[in-house]
């Protein structure tokens, strides 16, 4: 039968238009997507959890999903947006999303994350963050000194930065959170 030998070649050419997509978009961003690490994830998550009651949180360059992913799933209250503009992470923090809150609904009998999670295609650099409670970022210094500006201007009296690494240039954090992680990664909690 002549469609058993297509399925390798379909299977290795969709596995390299991908990686090709995701080296293109790394390339233009100047940082790949990179997954947070599990004490990194929890550090984000005490903070996050330190602003109380109903918040919308943004994730600014949301990559594969697992940091908004965690925060929603250990933060009561919150809702968030991951902004992502590279198409296979955003499809698999899309996918992750959907298929956590089906385990969660049948597990628990009910959904704790309908309509507290999106993930959206857009850019860091000219989406909105009038709306935000929080900001996540992971992002890489250049994007920092891109988005410290437009914090000032669109962040309203209150409004907390969480950023994985790197600081916000010419802003002094209100705390530093050294991570328990084998890199000792900081975590800069920015109010504004």
């Amino acid at each position: 039968m002549i469609i058993i030998p297509i399925i390798p070649w379909l299977i290795s050419s969709v596995f390299f238009l991908s990686m090709l997509s995701i080296v293109a978009v790394s390339w233009k961003n100047g940082i790949s997507p990179m997954p947070t690490s599990r004490p990194v994830r929890k550090a984000v998550i005490q903070e996050v959890n330190r602003i109380p009651g109903y918040v919308n949180v943004v994730e600014a360059g949301s990559g594969w999903g697992t940091l908004g992913l965690d925060v929603i799933r250990h933060c009561s209250g919150k809702r968030l947006i991951g902004i992502e503009n590279s198409t296979i992470p955003l499809w698999s923090s899309q996918l992750l999303a959907m298929f956590s809150t089906r385990w969660l609904q049948a597990a628990n009998g009910k959904d704790k994350l309908h309509g507290r999670l999106r993930y959206l295609r857009g850019n860091i650099y000219s989406s909105s963050y009038s709306h935000a409670d929080i900001v996540l970022c992971y992002l890489f210094p250049g994007a920092m000194k891109q988005l410290v500006d437009k914090f000032k201007h669109e962040l309203l009296p209150g409004a907390v930065v969480i950023s994985v690494c790197f600081t916000l240039p010419g802003m002094t954090p209100v705390r530093t959170v050294t991570c328990k992680d084998t890199l000792r990664t900081k975590v800069y909690v920015y109010a504004f």
